[in-house]
């Protein structure tokens, strides 16, 4: 049977070390403190609540910093995927297909659409659209209704990004469109879809350079 604590033997060595909690701060957040001392805290019980929103404010950091490798963890296996697919592919009718497949699947995009033009199709296109589709723009937001008509044909979508690539004589468009207005409001990052433009621009080109 184990030997009960005095709790005069804690006091009196808590008093004897009173630098005791330095350099043990989680333990002062685990224990309670009361007193009768009415609505005013005391010093102690506020460093208490100090030490425990502390700590559970570096716990949801940590977590969110978890739950964002994770997700980046993920776009990096399947942007790698999506990269080897395209170097991999033979022609550019291959390489549409594995983008419009790919992003759908993978990357939970509602349509997208890889298209090739040549320089009278794109002018027309701007001119229905007012949007300028010069090598390297890229134009995310909510459309209206026409203009997404004429990128898109019949269909629910709401709002877009849109990617211009030039290889050759050609001027290809990286369309992804989805059903939600909010999805794509303009502000996001496309840090991800100018790297998936660029390894499509540099595939499509040494195609047509071998061919």
């Amino acid at each position: 049977m184990s030997k009960s604590i005095d709790p005069k033997d804690v006091e009196i060595f808590l008093l004897d070390n009173p630098d005791f909690f330095v350099s043990r701060e989680a333990i002062l957040s685990e224990l309670d403190f009361k007193h009768d001392a009415g609505n005013a805290a005391s010093l102690l019980e506020r460093q208490i609540k100090r030490l425990r929103e502390e700590q559970n404010t570096l716990m949801n950091l940590l977590t969110s910093f978890v739950d964002e490798a994770k997700i980046n963890e993920d776009l990096f296996i399947k942007s790698k995927n999506l990269t080897l697919a395209i170097l991999e592919a033979t022609n550019a009718k291959d390489i549409t297909r594995i983008i419009e497949n790919d992003f759908t699947k993978n990357f939970s995009v509602d349509e997208c659409s890889l298209k090739f033009f040549n320089n009278s199709d794109i002018t027309e296109i701007e001119e229905k659209t007012g949007l300028s589709l010069h090598k390297g723009s890229i134009h995310c937001g909510s459309f209206s209704s026409e203009k997404l008509s004429v990128l898109f044909g019949d269909t629910k979508v709401k709002s877009a990004v849109i990617a211009v690539l030039v290889y050759g004589k050609k001027i290809g468009m990286l369309q992804l469109g989805s059903y939600d207005r909010t999805r794509y409001l303009g502000d996001e990052d496309t840090t991800f879809i100018e790297y998936v433009r660029d390894v499509l621009e540099k595939r499509l080109s040494s195609l047509a350079s071998n061919g």
